[in-house]
Parts: structure tokens; sequence; C-alpha cells
């Protein structure tokens, strides 16, 4: 459902055409919701139909512009006020971390560093952003400014975690627990006959 309400809202800012929305999608909102063309495209089709958007003008080669109607506006506002995130937030890269016992302590810390890089480069990305785009008082420059400030809070986060989990693994507590599951491994593949 975000994919419909990320519509919604930048189109509560401004009419736009389907082309004009991919735009803002890549230029605001791709880091925290990509989308592609044809979802966009897809997602437009069904709020048209479902009375939240409407073709306010049409243009040269078929080009439509679309506006938020009064019926979107209170979807989006429902949303926004009552609805709470659906869904446990999943995270890959910390459930590896639960089982980085299975592998040498060179190798998770190697798997941690390259974590902490990540978080690096994503937060050097961020930074640039935050230096280079043209800040001005419209709605998504605003908030936008704030959810960029979430993205380089959290990127810090990451990366200091990162290192100092790259430290913990090679810790004589973490080698401990590794040898132990390693054994226990064995055990197991060694007791089926007894």
């Amino acid at each position: 459902m975000s994919l419909r309400h990320a519509v919604l809202g930048l189109l509560a800012e401004a009419p736009a055409s389907g082309y004009d929305l991919m735009k803002l999608f890549n230029a605001s909102l791709s880091s925290v919701w990509p989308a592609t063309q044809s979802q966009v495209y897809g997602e437009l089709t069904k709020l048209t139909t479902a009375g939240l958007v409407e073709v306010a003008a049409h243009g040269p080669r078929g080009r439509k512009e679309y506006a938020i109607t009064d019926d979107g506006m209170a979807e989006l506002r429902h949303w926004l006020t009552e609805v709470e995130p659906s869904g446990p937030q999943r995270h890959a890269g910390v459930l590896r971390v639960f089982f980085l016992g299975v592998v040498t302590p060179l190798e998770a810390q190697t798997y941690l560093l390259h974590q902490a890089e990540r978080a690096a480069r994503t937060r050097a990305t961020l930074e640039h952003i935050e230096e280079t785009a043209e800040w001005d008082e419209e709605m998504i420059s605003v908030y936008g400014r704030i959810a960029l400030e979430y993205g380089l809070r959290m990127s810090a986060t990451q990366e200091e975690w990162a290192r100092w989990a790259a430290d913990e693994v090679t810790s004589a507590k973490a080698r401990k627990a590794s040898e132990l599951a390693r054994a226990q491994h064995e055990e197991g593949r060694q007791s089926p006959e007894e």
C-alpha cells in the first residue's frame, strides 16, 4: 500500500505526469521506497479507477497530468494519521550476524567491515544530496530534508555498530562460542549411527 500513498503524497503537492512523478521518485523517495516506471504508471491507473486521482490535463503525445482528488487527499490523511506502519521490519544483514559463528572470525570480521563501509558509502551519498539539493520551502523539500536526516543518522549508527561488531567477533568470547558451535555440529554429524 505504501506506493499508493507515495504517489498520493507527491500529487498532494502539485499535479504531475507519470514522467514527472518518476523524476520526483528518483530525486526524493527512491532511497526509502524505490519504484519502477511500470509500478508508478500501474498505480496511477489504479488510483484513477478508485477515484483518488484524476486526469487534470492532456498534453502532446498522450501525456496525462494527474491531480489528487478530495477522496485521495482524505485517503492520504487517513494513512498518515490513523494507520500504523504494518509488519515487522526485516534486515537480512543483521539476520546474518546471528550465524556468523559458522564462519571463521576473520570471515565474520570481513563481513562486518564490509557492512561498515557500505553504511559509510550510504552516508556519503546522503551528505552529497544534503549539500547539493536545492532545498526550498515546498513540502517535499522541507519534509524530505527531515527524512534525509533520518538516513544520515541511521547510516552513521550502522557504521559505528558494524565497526564495533567487527571487533567483537574476534574477542575470546566470540571465538569460544564459534568453536563450541562447530564442535556441536561435528558431534551431530558423527552421532546418528550411535
